[in-house]
């Protein structure tokens, strides 16, 4: 028996996820080929209602009552209601209308319906590009999109319309940052929701620390889950929760308590860190968020949006802001061709070459996972314990969840050279984890093929 049996059963278990791993992707093929023959047949209903309205003296209410009679009709057969019929024929419009080339891409496998929303979703501000802008950006966020998963290259399709679009990023997103709230939608059991609508960074930064917190007095508690429970009433009385009762709330618990204490008193009500009268260092904990700027924007020459890795594109001022107000900050050096990071200043030091890797990596490096790195741990691809050294060429961020699935199931894991990742499944299905290229970069017109000045060895 060897040290995966338990977590992945026998060689014949392994046979059996093989068949039917190879069922779902033949299953697959066929739900991919009827989403789009369907996404076409409502865009054809559509058309229809419109050339039905055509000449109509009262063109607006006559298409109107048109698309609303064909979406009756469909939702009749489809067993849903008509407004949403019609809702699904305006969105299958405006996809095969304005991006035909994505349908194609699509329909033959090359990316996913996953895909098709984030470039639709993405290319909602080129509503007022003329059509060989449009299709430009459509272009490029399909070759973008056929080399990972939609979660992945979600901010770099919203960072390439970005580029496409009649009015900058940062104009909108002042106008929308105007519009900023909190507000409390009443839900059932006597609970509710806060709701605040905020800049991505604010917001992003607020989650950190939140989880930071939560993480620190989940950390603290004595082995075997001891410890005093607290209610989240602003005042610091455990005694509400019981005394004598351990603390069994799960992380998520844990930070909404904290998020309101927070908000009522102005600090954590029991800092699990604080010894005697001093203070502990809950309260001392700050945000932390990976953010990658663009130099000419960085310096004020443009206004193009930065990519918050792990979220989604902000504006310039914000992102200048941040980068006048933090102490540490560090210039990466991108391939002008491939995009993927080459160095970043000084890296000879162990905290510098953490700083190398968080640059290289941006998220966790197993197929799919998003998780940005400051949120992840560094994983030796050859185990520390098998001799593997601590050195670029062997190191890679992996989420805890990720990391623990490398070390306890058949998944197995190599680097090739420039950071690739290439994963094993216990299949034997090979999945190639390219370096991702930040989605916001500056690449000069040409490079000098005579420096000198060689990286030293890793």
């Amino acid at each position: 028996m060897d040290e995966y049996s338990g977590s992945m059963g026998s060689d014949a278990d392994v046979a059996a996820l093989a068949s039917i791993v190879g069922e779902v992707e033949g299953a697959a093929a066929v739900v991919r080929a009827g989403q789009v023959a369907e996404v076409r047949a409502l865009a054809a209903a559509g058309q229809l209602a419109a050339r039905q309205a055509a000449g109509s003296p009262a063109v607006v209410r006559a298409h109107d009552m048109a698309l609303r009679s064909v979406a009756a009709e469909l939702g009749g057969v489809l067993r849903v209601t008509d407004r949403t019929v019609q809702s699904r024929i305006d969105e299958a419009r405006d996809l095969v209308e304005h991006y035909p080339a994505t349908i194609v891409a699509w329909e033959s496998g090359r990316i996913t319906r996953g895909h098709v929303r984030v470039i639709a979703d993405a290319g909602s501000v080129l509503v007022d590009a003329s059509p060989e802008r449009r299709a430009e950006f459509e272009a490029a966020a399909i070759v973008r999109c056929e080399r990972d998963t939609p979660n992945r290259v979600r901010s770099e399709v919203e960072i390439l319309a970005e580029r496409f679009a009649e009015r900058s990023f940062t104009d909108r997103h002042r106008d929308a940052a105007a519009e900023r709230r909190v507000r409390v939608v009443p839900g059932s059991a006597g609970m509710s929701d806060l709701i605040a609508t905020l800049p991505t960074v604010i917001a992003d930064g607020i989650l950190d620390r939140l989880t930071q917190q939560a993480q620190t007095i989940v950390d603290a508690r004595e082995p075997g889950n001891a410890g005093s429970a607290f209610g989240a009433n602003g005042t610091g009385d455990a005694a509400s929760a019981g005394d004598s009762e351990p603390d069994r709330r799960r992380i998520d618990q844990v930070r909404a308590d904290v998020f309101s204490d927070l908000l009522l008193a102005g600090a954590p009500a029991l800092d699990p860190t604080a010894h005697g009268d001093g203070q502990g260092s809950l309260g001392a904990i700050r945000a932390q968020v990976q953010v990658i700027v663009p130099a000419l924007t960085l310096l004020g020459v443009d206004d193009g949006p930065a990519d918050l890795v792990g979220r989604s594109p902000i504006d310039a001022e914000t992102a200048r802001c941040l980068a006048g107000n933090t102490h540490s900050w560090a210039r990466v050096l991108t391939d002008p061709v491939e995009g993927t990071v080459l160095a970043v200043d000084r890296y000879r030091t162990p905290w510098p070459q953490r700083r190398f890797l968080r640059a290289r990596d941006q998220h966790c490096r197993f197929p799919g996972c998003r998780r940005a790195a400051i949120r992840c741990e560094i994983d030796h691809t050859i185990d520390a314990a098998k001799g593997g050294p601590t050195a670029l060429w062997n190191l890679a961020h992996l989420c805890q969840r990720h990391h623990s699935m490398k070390q306890f199931t058949r998944w197995k894991v190599r680097q090739l050279p420039g950071g690739v990742l290439e994963w094993t499944s216990p299949t034997g299905r090979i999945y190639r984890e390219d370096a991702p290229a930040p989605p916001v970069a500056f690449a000069p017109a040409s490079i000098s093929t005579t420096a000198t000045d060689e990286p030293p060895p890793f």
